[in-house]
Protein backbone atom coordinates (compact mmCIF):
# COMPACT_ATOMS: atom_id res chain seq x y z
CA UNK A 1 0.00 0.00 0.00
CA UNK A 2 3.00 2.25 0.50
CA UNK A 3 4.27 2.19 -2.99
CA UNK A 4 0.87 3.06 -3.99
CA UNK A 5 0.53 6.03 -1.74
CA UNK A 6 3.68 7.02 -2.23
CA UNK A 7 4.47 6.87 -5.87
CA UNK A 8 1.08 9.17 -6.25
CA UNK A 9 1.64 11.75 -4.07
CA UNK A 10 5.52 12.21 -4.91
CA UNK A 11 3.93 12.34 -8.54
CA UNK A 12 2.51 15.26 -7.56
CA UNK A 13 5.27 16.63 -5.63
CA UNK A 14 7.53 16.52 -8.94
CA UNK A 15 4.52 17.82 -10.85
CA UNK A 16 4.29 20.90 -8.88
CA UNK A 17 7.78 21.55 -7.97
CA UNK A 18 8.82 22.31 -11.65
CA UNK A 19 7.68 25.56 -10.89
CA UNK A 20 10.37 25.85 -8.05
CA UNK A 21 13.16 23.81 -9.96
CA UNK A 22 15.74 26.13 -11.27
CA UNK A 23 18.12 23.57 -12.69
CA UNK A 24 16.84 20.70 -14.34
CA UNK A 25 19.46 18.66 -12.46
CA UNK A 26 17.09 19.62 -9.00
CA UNK A 27 14.72 17.67 -10.89
CA UNK A 28 16.58 14.47 -10.98
CA UNK A 29 17.39 14.47 -7.31
CA UNK A 30 14.06 14.43 -6.06
CA UNK A 31 13.30 11.72 -8.35
CA UNK A 32 15.59 9.61 -6.98
CA UNK A 33 15.32 10.78 -3.67
CA UNK A 34 11.88 10.31 -3.72
CA UNK A 35 12.07 6.58 -5.02
CA UNK A 36 14.94 5.60 -2.54
CA UNK A 37 12.07 6.68 0.05
CA UNK A 38 9.24 4.36 -1.49
CA UNK A 39 11.63 1.52 -2.12
CA UNK A 40 12.22 1.59 1.96
CA UNK A 41 8.96 1.81 2.65
CA UNK A 42 7.71 -1.22 0.01
CA UNK A 43 10.81 -3.02 1.52
CA UNK A 44 9.80 -2.38 5.09
CA UNK A 45 6.02 -3.43 4.11
CA UNK A 46 7.66 -6.60 2.71
CA UNK A 47 9.44 -7.57 5.82
CA UNK A 48 7.45 -6.20 8.43
CA UNK A 49 3.36 -7.07 7.63
CA UNK A 50 0.59 -5.15 8.91
CA UNK A 51 0.60 -4.68 12.22
CA UNK A 52 -3.12 -6.30 13.05
CA UNK A 53 -2.46 -9.61 11.40
CA UNK A 54 0.31 -12.09 12.05
CA UNK A 55 1.29 -13.55 9.20
CA UNK A 56 2.88 -12.31 5.53
CA UNK A 57 -0.27 -12.11 3.21
CA UNK A 58 -2.92 -9.47 4.03
CA UNK A 59 -5.17 -7.67 2.46
CA UNK A 60 -5.98 -3.87 2.97
CA UNK A 61 -9.50 -1.84 3.96
CA UNK A 62 -10.27 -0.09 0.92
CA UNK A 63 -13.56 1.58 1.18
CA UNK A 64 -16.35 1.59 4.07
CA UNK A 65 -18.06 -1.52 3.30
CA UNK A 66 -15.25 -3.33 3.89
CA UNK A 67 -14.63 -4.40 0.51
CA UNK A 68 -10.95 -5.77 -0.09
CA UNK A 69 -10.28 -4.07 -3.39
CA UNK A 70 -6.51 -5.02 -2.27
CA UNK A 71 -4.68 -7.76 -2.19
CA UNK A 72 -1.36 -7.93 -0.88
CA UNK A 73 1.38 -10.69 0.08
CA UNK A 74 4.99 -11.31 -0.53
CA UNK A 75 4.64 -12.37 -4.16
CA UNK A 76 3.44 -8.88 -5.53
CA UNK A 77 5.72 -7.06 -2.73
CA UNK A 78 8.48 -8.69 -3.59
CA UNK A 79 7.73 -7.97 -7.51
CA UNK A 80 6.69 -4.18 -6.38
CA UNK A 81 10.33 -4.26 -4.92
CA UNK A 82 12.26 -5.56 -7.98
CA UNK A 83 10.68 -2.91 -10.26
CA UNK A 84 10.82 0.24 -7.99
CA UNK A 85 15.24 -1.39 -8.20
CA UNK A 86 15.22 -1.45 -11.58
CA UNK A 87 13.60 1.90 -12.11
CA UNK A 88 15.91 3.75 -9.73
CA UNK A 89 18.57 2.08 -12.11
CA UNK A 90 16.50 4.10 -15.02
CA UNK A 91 16.79 7.12 -13.10
CA UNK A 92 20.98 7.28 -12.23
CA UNK A 93 21.72 5.91 -16.24
CA UNK A 94 19.46 8.22 -18.21
CA UNK A 95 18.73 11.20 -15.99
CA UNK A 96 20.77 13.04 -18.00
CA UNK A 97 19.05 11.89 -20.82
CA UNK A 98 15.85 12.66 -19.83
CA UNK A 99 17.01 16.45 -19.31
CA UNK A 100 17.87 16.36 -22.70
CA UNK A 101 14.13 15.42 -24.28
CA UNK A 102 12.38 18.67 -22.95
CA UNK A 103 11.89 21.54 -20.72
CA UNK A 104 9.61 19.84 -18.66
CA UNK A 105 11.92 17.09 -16.97
CA UNK A 106 10.05 17.40 -13.56
CA UNK A 107 6.83 16.59 -15.43
CA UNK A 108 8.38 13.57 -17.40
CA UNK A 109 9.69 12.31 -13.61
CA UNK A 110 5.94 13.24 -12.58
CA UNK A 111 4.33 10.61 -15.30
CA UNK A 112 6.80 8.03 -14.19
CA UNK A 113 5.67 7.96 -10.63
CA UNK A 114 1.73 7.87 -11.73
CA UNK A 115 2.51 4.97 -14.04
CA UNK A 116 4.36 3.37 -10.93
CA UNK A 117 0.96 3.97 -9.00
CA UNK A 118 -0.61 1.90 -11.85
CA UNK A 119 2.18 -0.83 -11.68
CA UNK A 120 1.49 -1.38 -8.01
CA UNK A 121 -2.61 -1.17 -8.42
CA UNK A 122 -1.95 -3.49 -11.60
CA UNK A 123 0.53 -5.86 -9.06
CA UNK A 124 -2.25 -5.93 -6.45
CA UNK A 125 -5.64 -5.06 -7.61
CA UNK A 126 -8.42 -8.12 -6.31
CA UNK A 127 -11.38 -7.22 -8.31
CA UNK A 128 -11.96 -6.28 -11.86
CA UNK A 129 -12.55 -2.69 -11.19
CA UNK A 130 -8.98 -1.95 -9.57
CA UNK A 131 -7.20 -4.02 -12.24
CA UNK A 132 -9.23 -1.48 -14.78
CA UNK A 133 -7.76 1.49 -12.88
CA UNK A 134 -4.31 -0.50 -12.79
CA UNK A 135 -4.28 -0.50 -16.40
CA UNK A 136 -5.35 3.09 -16.73
CA UNK A 137 -3.13 4.82 -15.01
CA UNK A 138 -0.42 2.77 -16.23
CA UNK A 139 -0.92 3.42 -19.73
CA UNK A 140 -2.17 6.99 -19.93
CA UNK A 141 0.97 8.72 -18.75
CA UNK A 142 2.62 6.76 -21.41
CA UNK A 143 0.79 8.37 -24.18
CA UNK A 144 2.03 11.46 -23.04
CA UNK A 145 5.67 10.51 -22.58
CA UNK A 146 5.84 8.62 -26.09
CA UNK A 147 4.76 12.47 -27.94
CA UNK A 148 7.03 14.19 -25.27
CA UNK A 149 9.57 15.10 -28.26
CA UNK A 150 6.84 17.35 -29.89
CA UNK A 151 9.61 18.40 -32.47
CA UNK A 152 10.06 14.98 -34.03
CA UNK A 153 7.17 13.83 -36.01
CA UNK A 154 7.66 9.88 -35.64
CA UNK A 155 7.05 10.79 -31.41
CA UNK A 156 3.91 12.58 -32.85
CA UNK A 157 2.59 9.21 -34.96
CA UNK A 158 3.74 6.91 -32.44
CA UNK A 159 1.76 8.62 -29.68
CA UNK A 160 -1.38 9.45 -31.51
CA UNK A 161 -0.79 5.45 -32.33
CA UNK A 162 -0.01 4.51 -29.32
CA UNK A 163 -3.39 6.18 -27.75
CA UNK A 164 -6.01 5.22 -30.42
CA UNK A 165 -4.75 1.18 -30.38
CA UNK A 166 -4.49 1.55 -26.25
CA UNK A 167 -8.05 3.24 -26.27
CA UNK A 168 -9.32 0.42 -28.47
CA UNK A 169 -7.80 -2.28 -26.24
CA UNK A 170 -8.99 -0.65 -23.07
CA UNK A 171 -12.50 -0.57 -24.67
CA UNK A 172 -12.46 -4.55 -25.26
CA UNK A 173 -10.95 -5.04 -21.69
CA UNK A 174 -14.41 -3.06 -20.37
CA UNK A 175 -16.52 -5.07 -22.26
CA UNK A 176 -14.66 -8.39 -20.88
CA UNK A 177 -15.37 -7.01 -17.46
CA UNK A 178 -19.21 -6.51 -18.11
CA UNK A 179 -19.38 -9.90 -19.53
CA UNK A 180 -17.73 -11.82 -16.72
CA UNK A 181 -19.59 -9.66 -13.96
CA UNK A 182 -22.88 -10.05 -15.72
CA UNK A 183 -22.14 -13.93 -16.25
CA UNK A 184 -20.85 -15.03 -12.70
CA UNK A 185 -23.08 -16.28 -10.33
CA UNK A 186 -22.31 -14.60 -7.73
CA UNK A 187 -22.76 -11.09 -9.14
CA UNK A 188 -19.65 -9.80 -8.43
CA UNK A 189 -16.42 -7.60 -10.05
CA UNK A 190 -14.12 -9.90 -7.57
CA UNK A 191 -11.54 -12.22 -8.67
CA UNK A 192 -11.72 -14.82 -6.35
CA UNK A 193 -15.54 -14.26 -6.25
CA UNK A 194 -16.32 -15.77 -9.75
CA UNK A 195 -17.81 -19.33 -9.52
CA UNK A 196 -15.94 -21.65 -12.31
CA UNK A 197 -15.86 -24.62 -9.33
CA UNK A 198 -17.37 -26.82 -11.12
CA UNK A 199 -14.99 -26.56 -14.09
CA UNK A 200 -17.67 -25.65 -16.89
CA UNK A 201 -17.83 -21.94 -18.29
CA UNK A 202 -20.66 -19.90 -18.44
CA UNK A 203 -21.29 -18.72 -22.37
CA UNK A 204 -21.14 -14.88 -20.63
CA UNK A 205 -18.05 -15.41 -18.77
CA UNK A 206 -16.53 -17.50 -21.73
CA UNK A 207 -16.60 -14.39 -24.09
CA UNK A 208 -15.60 -12.31 -21.31
CA UNK A 209 -12.27 -14.53 -20.70
CA UNK A 210 -11.51 -14.04 -24.16
CA UNK A 211 -12.11 -10.32 -24.32
CA UNK A 212 -9.73 -9.94 -21.58
CA UNK A 213 -6.85 -12.34 -22.97
CA UNK A 214 -6.75 -10.08 -26.05
CA UNK A 215 -6.91 -7.10 -24.13
CA UNK A 216 -4.20 -8.27 -21.96
CA UNK A 217 -2.34 -9.87 -24.74
CA UNK A 218 -2.30 -6.02 -26.27
CA UNK A 219 -1.29 -4.29 -23.07
CA UNK A 220 2.36 -7.27 -23.35
CA UNK A 221 2.84 -6.58 -27.31
CA UNK A 222 1.98 -10.82 -27.19
CA UNK A 223 1.07 -11.61 -30.88
CA UNK A 224 -0.87 -11.27 -32.82
CA UNK A 225 -1.72 -7.87 -30.89
CA UNK A 226 1.56 -6.87 -30.90
CA UNK A 227 1.56 -4.60 -34.39
CA UNK A 228 2.13 -1.08 -32.21
CA UNK A 229 5.19 -1.75 -30.17
CA UNK A 230 7.82 -1.34 -33.51
CA UNK A 231 6.04 1.64 -34.12
CA UNK A 232 5.45 2.79 -31.20
CA UNK A 233 9.19 2.22 -29.72
CA UNK A 234 11.32 3.18 -32.74
CA UNK A 235 9.27 6.77 -32.59
CA UNK A 236 9.19 7.37 -28.85
CA UNK A 237 12.27 8.66 -27.34
CA UNK A 238 14.56 6.21 -26.74
CA UNK A 239 14.59 7.15 -23.19
CA UNK A 240 11.67 6.30 -22.67
CA UNK A 241 11.27 3.36 -24.86
CA UNK A 242 13.97 1.48 -22.44
CA UNK A 243 11.25 2.38 -19.57
CA UNK A 244 8.65 0.75 -21.03
CA UNK A 245 9.60 -2.09 -22.26
CA UNK A 246 10.53 -2.85 -19.02
CA UNK A 247 8.81 -1.78 -16.04
CA UNK A 248 5.60 -1.31 -17.84
CA UNK A 249 5.47 -4.91 -19.94
CA UNK A 250 6.32 -6.96 -16.58
CA UNK A 251 3.48 -5.05 -14.77
CA UNK A 252 1.58 -6.10 -17.29
CA UNK A 253 2.65 -9.88 -16.93
CA UNK A 254 1.96 -9.89 -13.42
CA UNK A 255 -1.66 -8.13 -13.82
CA UNK A 256 -2.32 -11.27 -16.38
CA UNK A 257 -1.26 -14.19 -14.43
CA UNK A 258 -2.92 -12.81 -11.13
CA UNK A 259 -6.17 -12.43 -13.03
CA UNK A 260 -6.16 -15.53 -14.97
CA UNK A 261 -4.94 -17.50 -11.95
CA UNK A 262 -7.64 -16.10 -9.39
CA UNK A 263 -10.44 -15.28 -11.69
CA UNK A 264 -9.71 -18.30 -14.13
CA UNK A 265 -7.34 -20.78 -12.98
CA UNK A 266 -9.85 -23.58 -11.85
CA UNK A 267 -10.75 -23.76 -15.95
CA UNK A 268 -6.97 -23.36 -16.71
CA UNK A 269 -6.89 -26.77 -19.18
CA UNK A 270 -10.53 -24.98 -21.03
CA UNK A 271 -8.22 -22.07 -22.28
CA UNK A 272 -4.79 -22.93 -22.15
CA UNK A 273 -4.61 -24.36 -25.31
CA UNK A 274 -5.64 -20.40 -26.61
CA UNK A 275 -2.67 -19.56 -24.69
CA UNK A 276 -0.04 -22.24 -26.13
CA UNK A 277 -0.80 -20.93 -30.13
CA UNK A 278 -0.68 -17.31 -28.89
CA UNK A 279 2.79 -18.00 -27.25
CA UNK A 280 4.46 -19.76 -30.47
CA UNK A 281 3.14 -17.08 -32.63
CA UNK A 282 4.27 -14.66 -29.76
CA UNK A 283 7.65 -16.35 -29.59
CA UNK A 284 7.96 -17.07 -34.15
CA UNK A 285 6.97 -13.10 -35.10
CA UNK A 286 8.91 -11.20 -32.54
CA UNK A 287 12.16 -13.62 -33.51
CA UNK A 288 12.33 -13.81 -37.26
CA UNK A 289 11.14 -10.48 -38.01
CA UNK A 290 14.21 -9.17 -35.40
CA UNK A 291 16.30 -11.04 -37.60
CA UNK A 292 15.89 -8.51 -40.50
CA UNK A 293 16.44 -5.48 -38.37
CA UNK A 294 19.17 -2.65 -39.57
CA UNK A 295 18.66 -0.43 -36.65
CA UNK A 296 19.09 -1.70 -32.92
CA UNK A 297 16.16 0.39 -31.40
CA UNK A 298 13.84 -1.98 -33.89
CA UNK A 299 15.17 -4.80 -33.20
CA UNK A 300 14.92 -4.25 -29.48
CA UNK A 301 11.44 -3.52 -30.47
CA UNK A 302 10.64 -6.97 -31.76
CA UNK A 303 13.11 -8.65 -29.27
CA UNK A 304 11.02 -7.45 -26.41
CA UNK A 305 7.99 -9.68 -28.18
CA UNK A 306 9.86 -12.21 -28.46
CA UNK A 307 10.81 -11.88 -24.86
CA UNK A 308 7.08 -11.30 -24.39
CA UNK A 309 6.60 -15.00 -25.91
CA UNK A 310 8.89 -16.55 -23.64
CA UNK A 311 6.89 -14.32 -20.67
CA UNK A 312 3.49 -16.12 -21.88
CA UNK A 313 5.07 -19.83 -20.69
CA UNK A 314 3.82 -18.89 -17.01
CA UNK A 315 0.60 -18.18 -17.91
CA UNK A 316 0.77 -21.03 -19.77
CA UNK A 317 1.57 -23.17 -16.98
CA UNK A 318 0.13 -21.19 -14.14
CA UNK A 319 2.46 -23.24 -11.55
CA UNK A 320 4.52 -22.01 -8.29
CA UNK A 321 7.43 -22.64 -10.60
CA UNK A 322 6.17 -20.38 -13.03
CA UNK A 323 5.36 -17.60 -10.61
CA UNK A 324 8.85 -17.51 -9.47
CA UNK A 325 9.92 -17.57 -12.70
CA UNK A 326 8.06 -14.72 -14.24
CA UNK A 327 9.55 -12.47 -11.14
CA UNK A 328 13.08 -13.40 -12.03
CA UNK A 329 12.38 -12.97 -15.76
CA UNK A 330 11.02 -9.62 -14.38
CA UNK A 331 14.18 -8.11 -12.86
CA UNK A 332 16.60 -10.18 -15.74
CA UNK A 333 15.00 -8.41 -18.53
CA UNK A 334 14.41 -5.65 -17.32
CA UNK A 335 18.19 -4.81 -15.73
CA UNK A 336 19.41 -6.36 -18.99
CA UNK A 337 17.29 -4.06 -21.43
CA UNK A 338 17.83 -1.06 -19.20
CA UNK A 339 21.74 -1.33 -19.78
CA UNK A 340 21.69 -1.59 -23.41
CA UNK A 341 18.89 0.79 -24.16
CA UNK A 342 21.47 3.10 -21.84
CA UNK A 343 24.07 2.72 -23.74
CA UNK A 344 22.28 3.34 -27.05
CA UNK A 345 21.33 6.40 -26.35
CA UNK A 346 24.69 7.42 -26.03
CA UNK A 347 25.61 6.10 -29.78
CA UNK A 348 25.18 8.42 -32.40
CA UNK A 349 24.45 5.69 -35.02
CA UNK A 350 21.32 3.29 -34.05
CA UNK A 351 22.58 1.02 -36.44
CA UNK A 352 24.14 -2.47 -35.98
CA UNK A 353 27.19 -1.16 -37.84
CA UNK A 354 27.18 1.79 -35.13
CA UNK A 355 28.54 -0.62 -32.62
CA UNK A 356 31.21 -1.30 -34.65
CA UNK A 357 35.22 -1.07 -32.77
CA UNK A 358 33.13 -0.17 -30.02
CA UNK A 359 35.37 -2.33 -27.80
CA UNK A 360 38.60 0.09 -28.41
CA UNK A 361 36.82 3.01 -28.39
CA UNK A 362 34.76 2.14 -25.01
CA UNK A 363 35.57 -1.19 -23.54
CA UNK A 364 33.54 -1.01 -20.26
CA UNK A 365 30.63 -0.28 -22.52
CA UNK A 366 31.56 -2.81 -24.82
CA UNK A 367 31.87 -5.56 -21.82
CA UNK A 368 29.21 -4.83 -20.08
CA UNK A 369 26.71 -4.66 -23.43
CA UNK A 370 27.77 -7.93 -23.95
CA UNK A 371 26.65 -9.09 -20.42
CA UNK A 372 23.34 -7.33 -21.21
CA UNK A 373 22.84 -9.19 -24.75
CA UNK A 374 23.84 -12.68 -23.13
CA UNK A 375 21.75 -12.48 -20.57
CA UNK A 376 19.01 -11.20 -23.18
CA UNK A 377 19.98 -14.41 -25.62
CA UNK A 378 19.99 -16.54 -22.44
CA UNK A 379 23.50 -17.83 -21.87
CA UNK A 380 24.59 -19.89 -18.76
CA UNK A 381 25.75 -17.91 -15.77
CA UNK A 382 23.39 -15.07 -16.58
CA UNK A 383 19.81 -14.04 -15.00
CA UNK A 384 18.18 -13.96 -18.64
CA UNK A 385 19.46 -18.17 -18.40
CA UNK A 386 17.82 -18.57 -14.84
CA UNK A 387 15.08 -17.36 -16.14
CA UNK A 388 14.07 -19.00 -19.45
CA UNK A 389 15.17 -22.02 -17.31
CA UNK A 390 12.60 -21.74 -14.76
CA UNK A 391 10.04 -20.87 -17.68
CA UNK A 392 10.99 -24.21 -19.69
CA UNK A 393 10.69 -26.16 -16.51
CA UNK A 394 7.29 -24.25 -15.54
CA UNK A 395 5.53 -25.74 -19.07
CA UNK A 396 7.14 -28.94 -18.33
CA UNK A 397 5.95 -29.76 -14.96
CA UNK A 398 2.42 -28.62 -16.21
CA UNK A 399 2.16 -31.36 -19.02
CA UNK A 400 0.88 -30.37 -21.35
CA UNK A 401 1.74 -29.40 -25.07
CA UNK A 402 5.68 -30.57 -24.45
CA UNK A 403 5.99 -29.07 -28.14
CA UNK A 404 5.67 -25.25 -26.98
CA UNK A 405 8.71 -26.50 -25.06
CA UNK A 406 10.82 -27.06 -27.66
CA UNK A 407 9.48 -24.39 -29.90
CA UNK A 408 10.24 -22.08 -27.50
CA UNK A 409 13.98 -23.59 -27.45
CA UNK A 410 14.11 -23.47 -30.76
CA UNK A 411 13.17 -19.64 -30.94
CA UNK A 412 15.61 -18.92 -28.39
CA UNK A 413 18.50 -20.20 -30.68
CA UNK A 414 17.19 -18.03 -33.03
CA UNK A 415 17.43 -15.30 -30.95
CA UNK A 416 21.08 -15.50 -30.25
CA UNK A 417 21.70 -14.97 -33.88
CA UNK A 418 20.75 -11.11 -33.93
CA UNK A 419 21.89 -10.46 -30.57
CA UNK A 420 25.72 -12.24 -31.24
CA UNK A 421 25.52 -9.87 -34.72
CA UNK A 422 26.12 -6.91 -32.03
CA UNK A 423 28.60 -8.26 -30.27
CA UNK A 424 30.20 -9.41 -33.28
CA UNK A 425 29.97 -5.65 -34.32
CA UNK A 426 31.82 -4.94 -31.09
CA UNK A 427 34.25 -7.04 -30.67
CA UNK A 428 35.20 -8.20 -34.10
CA UNK A 429 34.81 -4.91 -36.35
CA UNK A 430 36.74 -1.87 -37.02
CA UNK A 431 35.04 1.02 -36.20
CA UNK A 432 35.04 5.29 -36.54
CA UNK A 433 38.46 6.70 -35.36
CA UNK A 434 36.38 8.13 -32.29
CA UNK A 435 38.81 9.00 -29.41
CA UNK A 436 37.64 7.77 -25.97
CA UNK A 437 37.21 11.37 -24.75
CA UNK A 438 35.24 12.48 -27.50
CA UNK A 439 32.05 10.33 -25.82
CA UNK A 440 29.80 11.86 -23.65
CA UNK A 441 30.18 9.24 -20.56
CA UNK A 442 31.04 9.78 -17.13
CA UNK A 443 32.57 7.23 -14.89
CA UNK A 444 29.73 7.49 -12.70
CA UNK A 445 27.88 5.95 -15.73
CA UNK A 446 30.08 3.47 -16.07
CA UNK A 447 30.17 2.61 -12.73
CA UNK A 448 26.89 2.23 -12.66
CA UNK A 449 26.74 -0.30 -16.00
CA UNK A 450 29.38 -2.64 -14.26
CA UNK A 451 26.78 -2.82 -10.94
CA UNK A 452 24.05 -3.50 -13.45
CA UNK A 453 26.09 -5.96 -15.15
CA UNK A 454 27.12 -7.50 -12.10
CA UNK A 455 23.71 -8.14 -10.61
CA UNK A 456 22.62 -9.58 -13.93
CA UNK A 457 25.68 -12.61 -13.32
CA UNK A 458 24.83 -12.39 -9.44
CA UNK A 459 20.92 -13.25 -10.33
CA UNK A 460 22.16 -16.38 -12.74
CA UNK A 461 24.33 -17.71 -10.35
CA UNK A 462 22.23 -17.45 -7.41
CA UNK A 463 18.44 -16.93 -8.47
CA UNK A 464 17.27 -17.65 -5.13
CA UNK A 465 18.15 -14.29 -3.98
CA UNK A 466 14.98 -13.09 -5.56
CA UNK A 467 12.55 -16.47 -5.55
CA UNK A 468 13.15 -16.77 -1.83
CA UNK A 469 11.35 -13.74 -0.94
CA UNK A 470 8.43 -14.63 -2.58
CA UNK A 471 7.67 -17.24 0.27
CA UNK A 472 9.00 -14.75 2.71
Amino acid sequence: MNAIILTAVWGIVMMFGGVFFKKKTTALYWAVAGLVLVLALNCYELVQPAWFLNKTEYRVLFNIDVKEMLHFNSFNLTFISIMLVCTLFYFLLNGRDIEKVGDSVSEYFALIFFVLCGVSIAATFNTLLTLFLGIEIMSIPLYILTGSDKRNLKSNEAALKYFLMGSFSTGIMLMGIAFVYGGNSNGSFFIDAINLGDGKIPPLVGVGLVFLLIAMAFKVSAAPFHFWTPDVYDGAPTVFTSFMATIVKAAGFIAFIRLFENAFGKVHLQWQALIAVITAATLLIGNITAVFQQSVKRMLAYSSIAQAGFMLLAIFAMNETAKEGLVLYAAAYSLATIGIFAILIKMNDYTIDGFNGLAKQQPVLAVTAAVFLLSLTGIPLTAGFQAKFFMLVAALKNGHQHWLVVFAVLCAAVSAYYYFKIIQAIFFKEGSDVAANDWDISNGFKILLIIVSMLIILLGLFPTLITEWLHY
